[in-house]
């Protein structure tokens, strides 16, 4: 940084799972930092912030606390994330800036009639029952992005985002900033995903639980883990796969990219409705960036409507690079130039 040129690029999976090489985040910090050296600044991806973090912050001890309390609110994704950053601080020590960049900050300006549920409000004043949203990294990135191909700067722009991948978000932004998006107070709600159900009547959960007998702990795994593409299709959370089924007859692989796009193409009309219309819809993540056969079956006669039609655009999305830009600038802030 500032010139956004990567110099080293890796990836270690598996951390702790059974026959795994590396047994928990330390020790995978600690393999690439024999890698790297010189480190001035690390930044970190915390998929949940709630309402405390409305922007990215320097990693104190206070800020530390706060993230634990909001592993409440995401406990398969922040625990892992607060993992990360005890490990690094270990590593680096304490001179090293390292900065939490926050999925859900790029949702704190959502109205509150765009983030409250039809609950009794004390949900929220209690228990912070409210849509959160996620993805944010990306949708702020690829939104950017827009706005340099249409060469119009992002406050005069309205978009659509629909990050698509084994985790499926869709965000309505006006003039750079998010109005509405998929996802809810878990990451569960909005799209069918690859494995994740999306939006569903939650009677259902009382139906299982009351009717059938289930536990919380069953009805969790089989919404989150066994649902969307892979529940409906009963083959796999893969949509190129899906998409070779559905090429040689198979009805189930056909009926799931079906729910898949339709999910889809029913969350843009209504974004294009609270928005007014659109000056570009964007396509990124695994799904979005690689399927032109799915992008073309989600846009084909979606635009016909309107006077205007958006621009179609795929984005390769950059999280990394997102994080790396906003770790940047506050580390500069603190700091002056590194």
């Amino acid at each position: 940084m500032p010139r956004e040129e990567s110099l080293n690029r890796g990836i270690i999976e598996h951390i702790g799972e059974k026959g795994a090489l590396i047994e928990n985040h330390y020790s995978g910090l600690k393999l690439i930092l024999e890698k790297i050296k010189g480190v001035e600044g690390v930044g970190h991806r915390l998929v949940h912030g709630g309402e405390r973090f409305k922007e990215p912050v320097l990693i104190e001890r206070e800020v530390i606390s706060k993230i634990r309390v909001c592993c409440r609110l995401a406990p398969l994704h922040n625990p892992a994330n607060l993992a990360g950053i005890i490990a690094s601080r270990r590593l680096l020590g304490n001179k090293v800036p390292q900065v939490a960049v926050f999925d859900t900050a790029f949702y704190s300006h959502l109205s509150d009639f765009a983030y409250l549920y039809g609950l009794p409000y004390e949900f929220y004043q209690r228990f912070g029952i409210r849509r959160y949203g996620f993805h944010g990294t990306s949708h702020e990135y690829v939104a950017n992005e827009a706005s340099l191909i249409l060469k119009k700067p992002l406050d005069r722009l309205k978009i659509i985002t629909c990050h698509l991948g084994n985790g499926c978000s869709i965000t309505a932004i006006k003039r750079g900033r998010a109005i509405d998006t998929s996802m809810g107070f878990t990451p569960l709600e909005g799209l069918v995903m690859g494995t994740r159900c999306g939006d569903i009547d939650p009677a259902i959960i009382i139906y299982l639980a009351r009717d059938r007998g289930w536990d919380i702990k069953r009805i969790d795994e089989v919404l989150n883990k066994q649902s969307g593409l892979k529940g409906i299709s009963g083959l796999s959370n893969d949509m190129r796969w899906l998409e070779r089924e559905a090429s040689i007859g198979n009805k189930r692989a056909r009926l799931a990219i079906d729910i898949f796009v339709y999910r889809v193409r029913k969350y843009i009309g209504a974004y294009l409705t609270i928005l007014g219309g659109c000056d570009a819809v964007v396509f990124t993540a695994g799904i979005g960036e690689h399927q032109a056969g799915i992008r073309r079956k989600i846009c084909s006669g979606l635009f016909s409507h309107l006077k205007s039609r958006p621009r179609i655009l795929v984005i390769p999305t950059h999280e990394e690079l997102m994080i790396a830009r906003k770790t940047y600038d506050i580390i500069r802030k603190l700091y002056g130039n590194l």
